[in-house]
């Protein structure tokens, strides 16, 4: 049963959570500014961010979304610890991934679902890292990326986030993610960065 913002405690694992992995591709940019502006720049947990992009090209991703949030954004880099409160975002054809103690990687072994990088590992690494206290947020995008790593994350006991296809630019990540049974809330892109922080806050956040 999907939750709701109402019943947001419910998710709660009891060390409280340590992560924050989205995913988005098609209609991206504006959906991850949207939630990102949202954010506090206390947050006390880091932002891991795949945004499917276009390799040929040097990507300005992480200067145009700074200029749209309070948190610092950067390209992720190998053997960096990912540190509360910072966005981290996966460089263009590298896979980006998670490890113990918080230690980010970047691979550039094959597509997945003909993308690089990939939600789906991202997510997996997430939840063989974190476990119960890891959030995945699938926002808009054509494909199926993200799908399988929502069930990996939900498979630890941890909480996804998506959202909802009706209104999301292109519904096919968030579609297939729903799809999939292991979704949590499932919402208006404007509600997400309020659960959120409700969820990474300790559960409390402004009801409408």
């Amino acid at each position: 049963m999907t939750a709701t913002p109402d019943n947001i405690g419910d998710t709660m694992p009891p060390d409280g959570y340590a992560v924050v992995a989205i995913a988005s591709s098609a209609g991206g940019i504006t959906a991850l500014s949207r939630v990102l502006s949202d954010l506090p720049p206390d947050l006390p947990v880091p932002v891991l961010v795949v945004q499917h992009l276009d390799p040929r090209h040097e990507t300005v991703i992480a200067d145009v979304l700074s200029r749209r949030t309070k948190l610092p954004v950067r390209l992720a880099g190998a053997d960096q610890s990912a540190e509360a409160g910072t966005v981290y975002i996966a460089p263009p054809n590298r896979h980006l991934l998670v490890g113990s103690q918080g230690i980010l990687s970047l691979s550039s072994s094959e597509l997945v679902h003909f993308v690089r990088p990939s939600a789906d590992l991202l997510f997996e690494s997430v939840a063989g890292a974190y476990g119960p206290r890891a959030i995945a947020c699938v926002l808009t995008g054509s494909g199926r990326d993200g799908a399988m790593g929502v069930g990996a994350v939900k498979s630890r006991g941890g909480t996804v986030i998506v959202q909802d296809p009706e209104e999301a630019e292109f519904d096919g990540m968030p579609t297939a993610a729903v799809e999939t049974g292991a979704v949590d809330f499932v919402l208006p892109l404007g509600e997400i960065a309020a659960v959120l922080r409700g969820l990474v806050e300790g559960g409390e956040h402004d009801r409408q």
